[in-house]
């Protein structure tokens, strides 16, 4: 019986646009705008207030 050929295992990228790190990116940039909204409701008014 012929034994198959094993499936490669793929390397992880070390830069540039990929999925998993534009994932990171999006929901670490969901996180931040939540706490600024958190935020700007608990001091009653927006952080960049120029008065």
């Amino acid at each position: 019986m012929i034994e198959p050929d094993p499936v490669p295992q793929r390397r992880l990228p070390r830069y540039g646009f990929h999925r998993h790190t534009e994932t990171l990116h999006g929901r670490l940039a969901m996180l931040g705008f939540m706490a600024l909204l958190a935020v700007e409701l608990w001091l009653g008014h927006g952080l960049l207030v120029w008065n």
